[in-house]
């Protein structure tokens, strides 16, 4: 076998054993009892919270459906006219959870389009309810998932005075819920129900192993043994 093959052979044996855990895609969907959150805090009425654990660094992408509809990852049918949603994460459990980031429509940040889903909105203009967000790297531990109606946001994400999913929620709504009947008689927002659909992607990031780290280097100077018997006039002093 030619030296170099070697060297490549033992380079894929050694880096093809990086950490690789269970990576894929969980769909949940339901509908939220309470999309006005009149209790001013996150429950099971008002929102959907998600526990999620994370054994290694991971890519976390968490894309929604319920508002413009379309197939989430479990080939379920997702109709359009839910509830543009608020979606965030946080880091840690519990009302101590610390805010990481989050969005929706109410803060603006979508393009004419609804990507995913199969129609725009239909609530008087093109903008789209749905959330696609991304979080790369994410360390090791545990995260809540947080998905409430787009009018009822966490205070984390729009004031410097709240941090924690404990602060509570910021109302957008002046007080009224709105629904796609609100909004023919002016009412700006495109609520239609309180149902929702969520998609939450788990990519493990590789990282090489300390033994697989180890084990490559050894096998460096395996080879680079090996050339140096197989070459002894370079040993010789002139």
């Amino acid at each position: 076998m030619k030296r170099h093959s070697l060297v490549a052979l033992i380079c894929a044996f050694v880096l093809g054993t990086g950490v690789a855990h269970g990576d894929g895609t969980s769909s949940y969907t339901g509908t939220l009892a309470n999309p006005d959150n009149v209790s001013g805090t996150f429950d099971a009425t008002d929102s959907f919270l998600l526990t999620l654990t994370l054994g290694t660094p991971s890519d976390v992408i968490l894309q929604t459906y319920g508002f413009g509809g379309g197939v989430n990852a479990a080939g379920m049918k997702i109709s359009a006219g839910g509830t543009d949603p608020f979606v965030g994460l946080f880091s840690g459990a519990g009302i101590g959870a610390v805010f990481l980031n989050g969005t929706s429509l109410i803060l603006a940040n979508y393009t004419p389009g609804c990507p995913p889903a199969d129609t725009v909105s239909d609530f008087g203009d093109t903008n789209c309810g749905d959330v696609t967000l991304t979080f790369d790297d994410l360390a090791a531990g545990t995260y809540t998932v947080l998905l409430s109606d787009g009018q009822y946001i966490p205070c984390a994400a729009v004031s410097t005075g709240c941090a924690t999913l404990g602060d509570g929620a910021f109302d957008f709504s002046g007080g009224v819920f709105c629904s796609a009947v609100d909004n023919t008689t002016g009412t700006s927002c495109p609520n239609a129900s309180g149902a929702w659909a969520l998609d939450v992607t788990e990519k493990s990031v590789p990282t090489p192993e300390p033994g697989s780290l180890a084990l490559l280097g050894a096998a460096l100077l395996a080879v680079a043994g090996l050339q140096e018997r197989s070459n002894p006039l370079q040993r010789r002093k002139p």
